[in-house]
């Protein structure tokens, strides 16, 4: 029996990592597998996903700490870095935001890929954000966001949103380092992402939808969302790292929907819940983002209506939608567009 081909997987319990390493799993891989604390109970789904017992391989790793890392990336042939710190509420102070968002970022990154080179690695997937493409006012408007667009990280700052400068100085970051030490990178860049959950644990992405369903103390604008399935990510994660043709950035869209009509939608097929109310007179256009270049390596995202309809379907199950005497938030670096 041929000996299964070795990848590592930084923040092994997210919400796209755990697809990965299930989707990984299923394909014959060998996974290491990194968790600040592999024994937290909320990392415990992992061990029962199939071919676990075999090929999953967890390591108590912080990317933050080089000498951390050593142990989990060595034997790999290729990693992917997913780990990173996303807020969940506002940080006032610029030093602060620095020392939470930008530093970690930015280090965790360097650390990982200098790891990589010191285990001469073949091949490195860094997950980016589509918030590392968004935020550039001197795109044209009616013209679709591409992979040559890149957030204006002063503006970023500005603006306060610390994670979007984060992920763009992160990426850059990436592209400096392996140009500069002959490291074969890859970057996907992931917009909203939706879709089933694996963990306990809720992410930050789908407390969005979680606070569309559930309904909140703030209404939201009619703005244009742009939404991937976290099973589709997983998905392309793969196809860039296998395909030897892959290169560059890679944008990961698979569809958009304004606020109104993915409540109607929702309410349409699940009429029960409350849901957010939607002020239809503020009607913001967004630009749309092109994710030609992934889906002509043969990435097939999944139609939008069955990503939500499973999101909501997995919530109900796990009773996360049930009234706990509190109301829902908007995480804050989403709350950000939709403050009057």
């Amino acid at each position: 029996m041929a000996t299964p081909r070795r990848v590592c997987v930084t923040g092994g319990g997210g919400f796209i990592a755990s697809w990965l390493v299930k989707l990984l799993l299923s394909r014959g891989y060998s996974v290491h597998a990194t968790f600040r604390d592999p024994d937290d109970p909320k990392n415990a789904h992992l061990n029962n996903l199939e071919g676990a017992a075999e090929n999953l391989h967890m390591f108590k790793a912080d990317v933050l700490h080089y000498d951390t890392l050593e142990a989990a990336i060595s034997g790999c042939e290729g990693v992917f870095h997913l780990a990173t710190p996303v807020p969940k509420d506002k940080i006032d102070n610029p030093e602060a935001s620095i020392l939470v968002m930008l530093a970690p970022a930015v280090k965790g990154t360097l650390n990982v890929l200098q790891v990589c080179s010191s285990a001469k690695v073949q091949k490195v997937v860094v997950v980016s954000s589509t918030s590392a493409v968004h935020f550039n006012p001197k795109w044209p408007q009616d013209k679709p966001k591409d992979e040559r667009c890149w957030s204006d990280k002063k503006l970023c700052m500005e603006i306060g949103d610390w994670y979007s400068a984060a992920k763009t100085t992160a990426e850059e970051t990436a592209w400096e380092y392996a140009e500069k030490n002959g490291l074969n990178v890859v970057t996907v860049c992931p917009c909203l992402v939706f879709g089933p959950l694996l963990q306990p644990t809720v992410s930050t992405s789908s407390n969005v939808l979680i606070y569309i369903i559930r309904g909140g103390p703030n209404a939201l604008k009619n703005i244009m969302w742009h939404i991937v399935d976290v099973r589709d990510v997983a998905d392309a994660l793969i196809l860039v790292y296998e395909k030897s043709e892959s290169s560059g950035r890679y944008i990961c869209g698979g569809d958009n929907i304004s606020t109104k009509a993915m409540v109607d939608l929702l309410k349409k097929n699940y009429p029960n819940n409350n849901y957010v109310n939607c002020n239809i007179d503020i009607d913001i256009q967004v630009a749309p983002i092109s994710s030609e270049k992934l889906i002509s390596l043969g990435w097939k995202p999944r139609k939008l209506e069955e990503t939500l309809l499973d999101s909501l379907d997995c919530y109900e199950k796990a009773g996360i939608l049930q009234d706990v005497g509190h109301p829902s938030r908007l995480p804050y670096i989403f709350r950000v567009a939709h403050q009057e």
